[in-house]
């Protein structure tokens, strides 16, 4: 019951983590989705978006989650 407490605890903060961030990152010039190396390509009727930056920072992001999940779930 302890792990349980203890993975509930953790997911608690990792949920209002990520929700102020959510909210803080909007007044940042470079909000998720609009960070630099993102691809944007804007033609006549036509608008292609590639965000390979922020794919990239939140597989790190998740993955640095996962890592310190099970490393607490020993």
């Amino acid at each position: 019951m302890e792990s349980i407490g203890k993975l509930i605890l953790f997911v608690g903060l990792i949920m209002v983590t990520v929700g102020l961030m959510l909210i803080l990152l909007e007044k940042l010039p470079f909000s998720i989705g609009k960070l630099l190396g993102d691809i944007i390509i804007k033609k006549d009727k036509f608008t292609f978006y590639f965000p390979i930056v922020t794919s990239i920072l939140i597989s790190l992001v998740i993955s640095l989650i996962l890592l310190i999940v099970s490393k607490v779930m020993r």
